[in-house]
């Protein structure tokens, strides 16, 4: 099994906030994401398939086509796009690197093909906090 990691960067505002609590427990809880205002960041996105090389190519997957894909379903949806309001699969959902991740990968996985399975989401928020997700 070989892996194939393909990075990509994007920048997105969003704002973290329960409407079911007040303005001030949300700023305890999610602090400067809280902000009325909105805030941004320049996310690093880290896109890990897995498979067996191909006979006639090498390749697990051509870097460039799962490039292609990245660009299609997930950057072209939330680059420079505030997250709450423009992105519609993350509609209705907290705004968090962690649900964020999990919406990256529902884009991409129906799009790979036979043979070539979505092994790991790696974002990062900033350069000191990333999340992963591996599907399920």
């Amino acid at each position: 099994m070989i892996y194939l990691t393909r990075v990509e960067n994007f920048n997105a505002a969003h704002k973290l906030s329960n409407p079911a609590w007040s303005k001030e427990k949300n700023k305890e809880v999610f602090g400067k994401c809280a902000n009325e205002n909105w805030h941004g960041h320049n996310y690093e996105l880290h896109v890990t398939v897995k498979g067996n090389p191909d006979p006639e190519t090498g390749f697990v997957f051509n870097a460039k086509t799962l490039g292609n894909l990245i660009e299609e379903y997930v950057v072209e949806q939330v680059d420079h796009r505030n997250l709450n309001m423009d992105v519609a699969f993350m509609a209705g959902k907290f705004t968090s690197a962690e649900n964020l991740a999990i919406g990256i990968w529902e884009q991409l996985a129906p799009h790979l093909p036979e043979g070539v399975q979505l092994h790991c989401i790696k974002l990062y928020e900033t350069p000191r906090i990333y999340v992963e997700y591996y599907g399920g």
